[in-house]
């Protein structure tokens, strides 16, 4: 029997970083990001051997080939920075190098006094057989090496980085290994550091009066001055009246109730239609236009279901799903229950037009100059749907970011981001106590999930109003604040009831506000002297000012108080380094002796720090003057008025210590 070729490649690329389930799925980076690729690369013996990253943007542009480098342990790496948004492709090839190996022992028999006549007229030998395979101008230039190197005497001739060059150029790559193309999916730099604030554009027009898009236009100035670049409308399409909810989730609609926006559809049209109180799709344009020049981006809510009044009930029966006496099935989430929502039928023998008509429904919307989706229930469809709904999108629109609202099983959450979606709601809100917080900022900004996984952070949201904030008051609305601002790329808040500290539950136990937005026209008080508004701002700005805060993981930092949390966020490429300590307990003065690992900071041991704190307790800049931290423990005190700190940390050069002294 004959055996196959592959059995002659002597090369083996194992644990090769990152691919996401073998390259399944893309890994994620974003535009401008210096990626790096890793690979185990071994060879039996002591083979010297050549190792090359190649890369390329779309599954059928050219290969760009770049060499990796041995940084030990045979742990070979290769850095390069992606130029376009999209899909990339990277493999690795590797072979044995004879003319590598044979010079490095060339050398070491030189260096033992050996005699050289033979080596080198071996050497001669293998240039002579690249000669062979090369062009013939090349050629030549080879075999003049290999003419020279067997009059030579010692290795200098063979030393040429020509000859290197052109040796590498016309190797014998017949037993190269290569690896299998790995995929990537490269984001603009918006989908990896974010700032969303969510409204309800109908609470915001004049007190007592259903607002409009224009309205919202008109008050842009005051999410532009809170720092947000990502403005979420929810739902802004028509809503049904056949079974409406009225206040505080009430079955029965009274007369002038405006329903949840969640319960898309009536006869003014579906899915790609406007409310009619929220004005035309020309009120729409502008106020995407005026965000635009504001540096805001608009998010919609893609929520797919419907109403029953929703015209697709009419035209497309085939589409949903019916009980046996006749009537639709509504949406349910035991012991939740959604009447004034139908579900639509992923399963039904008329899928296919239906996936294309959601595909329409996210192209119009594109068309019209969105940008950003956030993506309602998507653990409750298909897997398949969303990647091929994604895919879809992207091939057309790279640009376009998903966000996943799916506060679901942690492996359902996972798979969805893998699927395509650009971020991710988490689990956040849920955690609160100490470790369980640090090992979830941990988990989720870490291998192997930071390669597919974007994690944003959200305190409150319409349907989410935390014990915590319940109870907790002004300081622990500043502690989850901070926490979700200054620890991940991208959070946000439902808003304004955030920063206006809405905190009433409808009932004991329960995570529903009283009066809840969702199904009622709300009178919020953006000029209240109380807001958290300005501190809101603060820390978007710090967000903008300093590099640390965007991309680099948060590092757990020791602070001996069970209720302070610290962490640190260092930027290689600025030098932009700060710690930040957070109070789980914030009405009850803590004080804790933070312990820097300074390493992982980029710094020496024993180095003094000057400490600068960023976050004033009224949001109006920053904290007094500087403060020099010794080699060593450091205090940290935090009560009701001061529940966070925030540090930028400089290194301080010994010139400046002996001053200060």
């Amino acid at each position: 029997m004959e055996l196959p070729p592959q059995l002659r490649r002597r090369v083996a690329i194992d644990r090769v970083s990152p691919e996401v389930d073998g390259g399944r799925f893309p890994a994620k980076r974003l535009l401008g990001e210096p990626i790096e690729v890793v690979a185990d690369i071994v060879c039996d013996g002591h083979e010297e051997l050549e190792c090359r990253l190649h890369v390329r943007h779309g599954q059928a542009g050219p290969w760009r080939s770049l060499p990796l480098q041995c940084e030990g342990n045979d742990r070979w790496v290769g850095r390069f920075t992606a130029d376009s948004i999209g899909h990339w492709d990277y493999t690795v090839s590797a072979r044995v190098d004879p003319f590598a190996g044979w010079l490095r022992d060339l050398r070491r028999r030189h260096e033992a006094g050996q005699n050289l006549t033979v080596e080198l007229a071996c050497g001669a030998a293998m240039i002579e057989e690249a000669a062979a395979r090369a062009d013939p101008a090349e050629a030549g230039e080879l075999s003049g090496f290999a003419d020279r190197l067997r009059q030579a005497s010692s290795p200098d001739e063979a030393c040429s980085p020509r000859l290197a060059e052109l040796m590498t150029r016309w190797a014998n790559r017949r037993d190269e290994t290569w690896l299998p193309p790995r995929p990537l999916w490269i984001d603009r730099p918006l989908a990896g550091c974010s700032s969303w604030y969510e409204i309800f554009p109908r609470s915001w027009g004049e007190p007592g009066i259903h607002g409009s898009l224009a309205d919202v236009a008109e008050r842009l100035e005051y999410v532009r001055d809170l720092g947000f670049n990502v403005l979420y409308l929810t739902p802004i399409h028509p809503i049904g009246t056949a079974f409406r909810k009225g206040r505080n989730n009430s079955l029965t609609a009274a007369p002038g109730d405006v329903g949840s926006p969640w319960a898309i559809g009536s006869a003014e049209g579906g899915h790609t239609a406007i409310h009619p109180a929220l004005g035309t799709l020309d009120d729409f344009e502008r106020l995407r236009g005026r965000a635009e020049s504001l540096g805001i981006e608009l998010a919609l809510d893609l929520a797919i279901q419907c109403s029953p009044d929703h015209p697709w009930v009419r035209e497309h029966p085939e589409w949903f799903r019916w009980r046996p006496d006749g009537t639709i099935r509504y949406a349910e989430n035991p012991p939740k229950k959604y009447q004034d929502i139908v579900a639509l039928d992923f399963e039904g023998e008329a899928w296919e037009s239906l996936w294309k008509a959601i595909e329409g429904v996210v192209r119009c919307w594109v068309e019209r100059g969105v940008k950003i989706f956030r993506v309602d229930n998507p653990h409750t469809k298909p897997f398949a749907f969303w990647e091929w709904l994604i895919g879809e999108i992207h091939r057309d629109h790279p640009d376009v970011l998903f966000l996943s609202e799916a506060f679901t099983r942690p492996k359902t959450m996972y798979r969805l981001a893998k699927l395509g979606f650009t971020q991710s709601y988490t689990y956040f809100t849920w955690r609160v106590e100490k470790g369980e917080l640090a090992d979830y900022l941990v988990e989720v900004t870490s291998p192997p999930v930071r390669d597919f996984f974007r994690p944003n952070f959200w305190p409150n949201t319409p349907d989410i109003l935390h014990e915590t904030l319940q109870t907790g008051g002004r300081a622990m609305f500043i502690t989850r604040m901070v926490l979700a601002a200054m620890s991940v790329g991208s959070w946000g808040i439902y808003g304004p009831a955030f920063e206006l500290m809405a905190a009433t539950p409808r009932e004991p136990g329960s995570e529903e506000y009283l009066d809840s937005e969702k199904y009622e026209i709300k009178d919020w008080n953006l000029l209240d002297p109380a807001s958290l508004a300005p501190l809101v701002a603060r820390i978007n700005a710090i967000r903008r000012e300093e590099p640390a805060a965007a991309l680099p993981p948060p590092v757990i930092q020791r602070i001996d108080e069970p209720q302070l949390l610290a962490w640190s966020r260092f930027d290689k490429a600025s030098g932009s380094r700060l710690v930040v300590v957070v109070s789980l307990d914030p009405n009850e003065p803590r004080s804790g002796l933070l312990e820097l690992d300074r390493r992982l900071l980029g710094l020496d041991d024993s180095q003094p720090l000057q400490a600068c704190e960023l976050l004033a307790a009224d949001g109006a800049g920053e904290c007094g003057r500087p403060v020099t931290w010794p080699a060593g423990p450091v205090e940290v005190a935090l009560a009701e008025d001061r529940p966070a700190v925030i540090y930028r940390l400089t290194p301080v050069t010994p010139a400046a210590a002996r001053e200060a002294s």
